[in-house]
């Protein structure tokens, strides 16, 4: 079993920044990426950003392009978000997610990450 959790959500001011983490712990594993999704109040949850643990290749959604950078700290087993330029409709709770295996839906899709956070709330005032 991995757990994830999640810091570093608050309330920022539009065009402001913030710092999202996401430490996995539990038994031994292989990742075969990690992402960050993201759901709004009354809204589904979407895609955010995802990367490969193994090479490192990065993938976002158009909506965050440019604005937001995903990486993470291989060593620590840390999953890092930099949001910045943010709007409000960046608002949501925001989530980490680890899967263990290549799937055919590909890397965006929500189903190839078998295990989530709790959620970490990002709040963006006008």
């Amino acid at each position: 079993q991995v757990q994830l959790v999640e810091s570093g959500g608050g309330l920022v001011q539009a065009g402001g920044s913030l710092r999202l983490s996401c430490a996995a712990s539990g038994r031994p594993f292989s990742l075969y990426a990690m992402g960050w999704f993201r759901q709004a109040q009354g809204k589904e949850r979407e895609f955010v950003a995802a990367i490969r643990w193994g090479g490192g290749s990065t993938y976002y959604a158009d909506s965050v392009k440019g604005r937001f950078t995903i990486s993470r700290d291989s060593a620590k087993n840390t999953l890092y978000l930099q949001t910045n330029s943010l709007k409000p409709e960046d608002a949501a709770v925001y989530y980490c997610a680890a899967g263990t295996t290549a799937r055919p839906q590909g890397i965006m899709s929500h189903s190839v990450y078998e295990y989530w956070g709790q959620g970490t709330q990002v709040t963006v005032s006008s």
